[in-house]
């Protein structure tokens, strides 16, 4: 059976994490045609997230687990749990679960089955249906926009906090992949496309978060400075699918 690791990134979520967690655990014991586990990667949270994470491990031991990763970061998340796992497939969301959890079977399924090596959310695709104001969608088009222009980057959307990638893909693009913050996803989507690694847009259902962690300009000026680094230093190239790197 197919392994899939859910890693799910927190930052000061005391609030949010018990019933986020109840509702993903809830939806991977439906659908037991995946081997699920749910890994919370605390990011050095500084109320009492980590102990309240460490309660649900107990409490849902069956598919829940802790990472503490003692460093602030989305990005050093992923790359820390997703280096070290032992899946075939792993994937992200962000804690609020603003994308629809249904969603999941559509981005692991192409993966699973060999047809993608990375999936991706987008909430700016055509068939997606998004509930957010105005100042987010014309951020998020922008920038699109631009990683379209000064990246090449062929996606309707890089942002989106819902992501997949099989084992494989994962141990290659990886340790590539530079930013530790809100810019590792595009980072990873830019190197990803550029060594010709299969992709499939999920367009997805999208409530936006109003109690969002995210800082727009800060963010928005981090993911400028990154585009700048990979235009400067150049797009670094991956080792080839079948070369054994383990």
């Amino acid at each position: 059976m197919t392994k899939v690791q859910l890693v799910l990134p927190v930052y000061n979520e005391q609030q949010i994490l018990p019933e986020s967690v109840s509702k993903l655990r809830n939806w991977c014991l439906k659908h037991p045609e995946y081997d699920w586990q749910i890994t919370i990667a605390n990011n050095a949270s500084t109320d009492a997230t980590l102990s309240v994470a460490q309660e649900l491990s107990r409490t849902y031991n069956d598919l829940v687990t802790v990472h503490d990763i003692g460093v602030k970061g989305r990005g050093i998340a992923l790359k820390t749990v997703w280096l070290t796992s032992k899946a075939d497939i792993v994937a992200y969301m962000d804690i609020d679960l603003s994308t629809d959890i249904n969603h999941i079977t559509d981005l692991i399924k192409p993966i699973a089955e060999g047809d993608s090596e990375i999936t991706y959310g987008s909430r700016l695709h055509k068939d997606a249906e998004t509930k957010r104001s105005f100042k987010r969608e014309f951020i998020s088009r922008s920038y699109v926009f631009v990683l379209r222009v000064l990246a090449g980057l062929k996606v309707t959307d890089a942002q989106c906090g819902f992501k997949a990638m099989s084992a494989s893909a994962a141990i290659r693009l990886l340790p590539e992949v530079i930013d530790t913050q809100w810019f590792f996803d595009s980072e990873l989507l830019i190197i990803a496309q550029h060594n010709g690694i299969t992709m499939k847009e999920v367009p997805v259902r999208w409530d936006e978060d109003t109690d969002t962690r995210v800082k727009i300009i800060q963010t928005a000026l981090e993911d400028l400075s990154g585009i700048w680094r990979l235009r400067r230093h150049g797009i670094p190239a991956i080792a080839p699918r079948n070369q054994n790197l383990l």
